[in-house]
């Protein structure tokens, strides 16, 4: 038995059914963006491409502690 998905991670599936772009694509523009804080990506996300606050979060989140080794 697999242990439920938890943190950001959790707000995945959900994303990837509203937005109709997987996760990969997120990350890789979120990587790609010239803007490197926290809280500029996840403004940029959701007024660029329409995101709402938790999802914009979530997404920065995880790419930002997967950068940085965690």
């Amino acid at each position: 038995m697999t242990e439920p998905v938890k943190g950001p991670a959790s707000y995945f599936p959900s994303i990837e059914k509203k937005y109709g772009r997987p996760i990969t694509e997120w990350k890789d523009a979120i990587r790609a963006s010239p803007l490197t804080k926290h809280m500029e990506l996840v403004s940029w996300l959701k007024t660029e491409h329409g995101l709402g606050h938790g999802h914009a979060n979530a997404l920065v989140a995880h790419t930002l502690a997967e950068d940085s080794g965690r």
